[in-house]
């Protein structure tokens, strides 16, 4: 922050800055500064003497971790960004000046890098502390920061919807997302659904929402001879509130059916595996009760 996002006002830099970079200095950094306030605090620095305080250190602040959410969010915009201008004398020059071996992009990684981290230091408090005092506390801040980063992963692939008329953020809390294989029978009348099972399925991400479940084709687009990325195009969706769901589907027990207006419409679900699939049983059936 001090050594590039300040600099970006510095008046004897300012005409080594890419023209491409004018005024999207919070594109590039993100919420930056909020995460390093947040930090400022020192309240797990205040738990090297009790650690047994340090588990509710995490539940106290649950709600402040969602600060993460919102820069892995701009993660993308910022790279792209980066892309585009990183190898400007501008930032060559604010390298030079703070002697980092590494440029900016790395130091940028480290947010996206810490809070997958965290949930791995509390494993390992957890194998140390087998019944004793704070260790239930353990587990739940554990468990916690585990919702979190499902949290920040599922919004990840959330912003790479396309094609969806509505406002997604208007669907309910995103519940579950993920790539299965679908067979579909729109036929009205009563055709039996195993003869679908001929066909091949199609490959349709799943985005599963309090009052919405979408279907989506990922696409992956090369970006500039760069790393992969995925976008969701949106194909169709359903209204949770109309849905019914059939948890058994003979001949594979990996597979479950969703269906619409008393079976008008039924899609038939392949999971990767029988856990996949009743994660997923468990977390519509809590929708529909």
């Amino acid at each position: 922050l001090q050594g590039y996002a300040s600099e970006m006002d510095n008046p004897n830099l300012v005409h080594l800055i890419p023209s491409a970079l004018q005024n999207k200095k919070e594109i590039l950094f993100g919420n930056l500064p909020e995460i390093y306030n947040f930090h400022n605090r020192h309240e797990i620095e205040n738990c090297i003497e009790n650690p047994e305080l340090l588990a509710r250190c995490f539940l106290k602040r649950k709600e402040d971790l969602q600060i993460y959410e919102k820069y892995c969010q701009n993660k993308p915009r910022s790279e792209a960004l980066w892309r585009q201008c990183g190898d400007s004398i501008f930032f060559q020059e604010c390298q030079r000046k703070l002697d980092h071996k590494l440029s900016l992009d790395a130091y940028l990684l480290k947010p996206v890098q810490r809070i997958t981290k965290y949930q791995l230091l509390l494993k390992e408090m957890l194998k140390c502390s087998k019944n004793s005092e704070g260790t239930a506390e353990l587990e739940e801040a554990l468990a916690t920061m585990l919702d979190i980063i499902k949290s920040v992963n599922d919004s990840m692939h959330q912003i790479a919807i396309t094609g969806y008329e509505g406002d997604v953020s208007e669907l309910g809390k995103l519940l579950m997302q993920g790539s299965f294989n679908v067979w579909t029978d729109h036929k009205k009348g009563h055709n039996k659904v195993k003869d679908l099972a001929r066909f091949k399925p199609m490959q349709r991400h799943l985005f599963l929402y309090t009052k919405m479940l979408l279907f989506c084709k990922k696409r992956e687009e090369n970006t500039d001879g760069h790393e992969k990325t995925a976008s969701y195009s949106f194909k169709n969706s359903l209204k949770m509130s109309t849905v019914g769901i059939t948890e058994n589907v003979k001949g594979d027990n990996k597979k479950f059916e969703i269906w619409y207006n008393g079976r008008e419409e039924v899609y038939i679900i392949q999971a990767s595996s029988v856990e996949l699939k009743n994660t997923w049983i468990s977390e519509i059936r809590k929708v529909l009760t």
